[in-house]
């Protein structure tokens, strides 16, 4: 009966989180614990555990007599945490690269194809989904189960920002053609082409954001991807 439990709250938790790292709930909202409670079937004392691990996790800001809102990641750091995000990607597309096999390619190269025929039909929200699975998949591959961790916990602080720089001029072709990179690396085995393309690719994003000039920040944009 307490595993049912736990897993139940365990995947309410999981769809809070979602609900936030995707943009659901937006940057700045109130978190009322009543309405937690309705939406995502939760108690009251697992809506409160859930807000405390989402504080600790930089997605939630608890403050005194005013409840807890989503905390909304600034442009420069959002720029520092793509940065971070670089050198670990980096270093999982080039254990991917090492131990890649026919199965993996094969699944690379369809997701790869998935992401650009979305971005080239219009669908930018189905694009940026596509990218995040792209993503996630060179991650699996790697069989860095320390550098997924990380990657994810930095990864949910910038989501956000990946349906955003489609406004960027030049962004969606630079996506594909830098996608293209990374794949192309890895599937052959090249190690070290791998590495180079996926630090050059998140470097390039953080450098956009950056040099963006959007009327109230690069977070007020519509959405888009990486």
């Amino acid at each position: 009966m307490r595993d049912a439990m736990a897993t139940t709250t365990n995947s309410s938790y999981d769809a809070l989180r979602e609900a936030i790292v995707r943009g659901d709930i937006a940057p700045e909202a109130r978190l009322v614990e009543s309405e937690i409670s309705t939406n995502f079937k939760m108690s009251r004392g697992a809506v409160r555990t859930a807000l405390i691990r989402l504080e600790e996790e930089g997605l939630v800001v608890r403050e005194p007599h005013r409840g807890a809102r989503v905390r909304k990641v600034s442009d420069a750091e959002a720029v520092e945490i793509l940065q971070v995000r670089a050198v670990l990607e980096g270093l999982a597309v080039r254990l991917t690269a090492e131990r890649i096999d026919d199965a993996g390619a094969t699944r690379l190269r369809a997701l790869l194809e998935r992401h650009r025929e979305l971005l080239e039909g219009g669908d930018l929200l189905g694009a940026s989904d596509a990218n995040a699975d792209l993503h996630a998949a060179l991650l699996e591959l790697s069989g860095h189960g320390t550098a997924r961790r990380l990657i994810r916990a930095l990864n949910s602080q910038t989501v956000r920002y990946q349906y955003r720089t489609i406004l960027i001029p030049g962004r969606p072709a630079a996506s594909v053609a830098e996608h293209t990179a990374i794949v192309e690396a890895v599937v052959a085995g090249r190690a070290d082409e791998a590495e180079a393309a996926m630090r050059s690719h998140l470097f390039n994003v953080a450098q956009a954001v950056q040099r963006a000039v959007l009327p109230g920040g690069i977070d007020n944009a519509a959405r888009g991807v990486l």
